[in-house]
């Protein structure tokens, strides 16, 4: 086997590729909306019968396979399937029990639901499913996780941004706990929802000023108060509606991170694109040195390889 299919199938969004096993070389791919709320929602339609939510989700993941095979002019035929995400949850294909912490770096002892390849649907499947703590979870983090962590991953803490971004502590080889920071959902209510959306407009490129006055700020105040600042701002001609927009955003991520400040061990950035490259520029703000970034998506890529050779 020189290859695999790789499918990270989120709440809004839907990604399906052909990889080579060995290099991870992404050979061909098809993304598009179709995550696990719309599909859920179709499901629903039909009488949401339990029993035939498996069938109602690999018909529409096969169809994607068809669409990729076709505009690749690949085979697929028997290759393996690895979904991470959120297919494995109550909006998924099956709903599968969390993996409590600890875990082990190289994934070994992740929950994984395999479904054997038939005829109408000729690949092994491998949905790997989400891990949880006392009082907290993550779907499809720990693939990326895996495929960050080395085989002698000492005491770290992983910093992955995201709509609900997650602070993860290693030790010993294995994810100990992690927690869940709602930075991300919290910046679209206050900027679209709450008095503050008068006070900000998006920029095509961010302003670096008001966003790192937006970093100290977080790092600093109280969020309650800090957050009625973006509106005062506006009164009184502090900010532009655009350089707001990335003082609010500074304000929030910089409320995040002073949780990782003054820690006693490495940090490492594990993200990517846009959102990525803010969290590095708040913690340049910050001061908080960072030991490594790792790309996330290469990172997923490497996580479904390790689980992959676990289980073949």
């Amino acid at each position: 086997m020189a290859n695999f299919l790789s499918c990270d199938w989120g709440t809004s969004s839907f990604r399906l590729r052909i990889v080579d096993l060995d290099s991870l070389l992404v050979l061909a791919e098809i993304s598009n909306s179709e995550g696990c709320a719309r599909t859920n929602e179709g499901w629903l339609k039909t009488g949401g019968d339990e029993k035939g939510r498996l069938e109602y989700y690999s018909k529409i993941l096969y169809g994607h396979i068809q669409e990729l095979q076709q505009k690749s002019g690949m085979s697929t035929t028997h290759l393996p399937l690895v979904i991470s995400g959120m297919a494995s949850s109550t909006i998924g294909m099956v709903n599968l029990p969390y993996k409590e912490v600890p875990v082990l770096a190289d994934g070994s002892d992740l929950r994984v639901e395999i479904v054997e390849e038939t005829a109408s649907a000729p690949h092994k499947t491998f949905i790997i499913s989400g891990v949880r703590t006392g009082d907290d979870v993550m779907r499809g983090e720990e693939t990326k996780l895996v495929g960050c962590l080395g085989s002698n991953s000492d005491k770290e803490i992983l910093v992955l941004p995201g709509t609900h971004p997650k602070h993860v502590f290693v030790d010993q080889n294995r994810v100990t706990g992690f927690k869940t920071f709602m930075t991300g959902e919290f910046f679209e209510l206050l900027s679209t929802k709450s008095i503050l959306a008068l006070s900000v407009k998006k920029s095509s490129e961010p302003n670096v000023n008001s966003f790192a006055d937006g970093v100290k700020e977080g790092k600093s105040g109280n969020l309650l108060h800090s957050s009625f600042l973006v509106r005062t701002n506006a009164l009184f001609e502090k900010y532009s509606q655009e350089q707001n927009f990335d003082f609010l955003s500074g304000l929030l991520i910089g409320s995040e991170l002073k949780d990782v400040m003054n820690v006693n061990c490495p940090i490492t950035l594990l993200g990517a694109g846009k959102l990525a490259k803010l969290y590095e520029q708040a913690f340049e703000v910050l001061q908080i040195p960072l030991a490594r970034q790792v790309n996330a998506d290469e990172a997923l890529l490497k996580g479904q390889q390790k689980v992959l050779r676990n289980l073949l």
